[in-house]
């Protein structure tokens, strides 16, 4: 891997024993139950995810907007920015994504899943995401199988950054069930507004749709910021062959044919790069 692809060195036992203290404690084992029950499919919030020093460091290491370290996505489905390379991450965001991958953190994550769960170093979609006004992400499934570990994705934690975030703002995201005739999402179930210091993880395994389709409406100068990690799972003999995520139109999408179009090409992992990244 190269030095933009993953951390060159293990931290040692007190480094880890430190990283531990940026984030706020939490018994999953005790989430177990709500997390079964969740609609329209396994998730749970955490709020105060972060420590209070930890968010505000945070905040203060995120690149600004307008900063040229980012990837920009820009199309009829995608309109964010977005940024996975580790040696432009500021040492605060560093250690903490290290910190999330690490196995202490991970062995907690497994009593909600009951299976072994993995890494993902090269936060492969993961990383940094910001969205501006009129930002969006049309409702999707995301990847199944990892292009380059061949491991199922089986679990999203996403942690928003931006302090006073409004709710006339929009910005929520919605959880959708699936149809399984039609393979799209259906009804809206669940909204979660991206409140500051909120974190949300789920379960990608069970066609969960989600996203932000409609564009938000934040003011000029605030952007929705979020962290995203992903954690994966030795494949179960149902996983879909799916190495890339699977958009679908919104509202008056539906019979646009450059829409579709481009939806089928996002989805195919020999064409996606050509059209949706810069």
């Amino acid at each position: 891997m190269t030095k933009d692809d993953t951390p060159q060195q293990s931290p040692n036992q007190q480094s880890l024993n430190e990283m531990e203290k940026l984030i706020n404690t939490f018994d999953f084992r005790s989430m177990n139950e709500a997390w079964k029950k969740a609609k329209p499919f396994n998730h749970i919030v955490l709020d105060d995810f972060l420590t209070q020093e930890t968010a505000a460091s945070i905040v203060k290491e995120f690149p600004s907007f307008d900063d040229s370290v980012w990837y920009v996505y820009e199309n009829a489905i995608e309109v964010k920015k977005a940024m996975n390379n580790w040696d432009r991450f500021g040492p605060k965001i560093y250690n903490l994504l290290w910190f999330l991958n690490s196995p202490s953190f991970i062995k907690d994550l497994e009593h909600l899943t009951a299976c072994k769960l993995y890494p993902d170093f090269g936060l492969n979609g993961g990383g940094l995401h910001s969205h501006r006004s009129g930002g969006k992400l049309n409702t999707h499934l995301d990847y199944s199988i990892h292009p380059k570990l061949k491991l199922e994705r089986r679990l999203n934690l996403i942690i928003y950054i931006t302090p006073d975030w409004q709710a006339d703002w929009g910005g929520d995201l919605g959880l959708w069930e699936h149809d399984e005739k039609e393979n799209k999402p259906s009804k809206l179930l669940s909204k979660i507004a991206p409140m500051f210091n909120r974190a949300v993880l789920f379960d990608t395994t069970q066609n969960s749709w989600h996203g932000l389709p409609d564009p938000i409406q934040c003011p000029p100068n605030i952007t929705r910021n979020s962290l995203a990690i992903y954690y994966l799972c030795d494949p179960r003999p149902a996983a879909v062959d799916r190495n890339r995520a699977l958009f679908a139109p919104h509202k008056e999408q539906e019979n646009d044919p450059e829409v579709l179009e481009l939806i089928r090409k996002r989805s195919d992992f020999t064409k996606s790069q050509s059209i949706y990244r810069t």
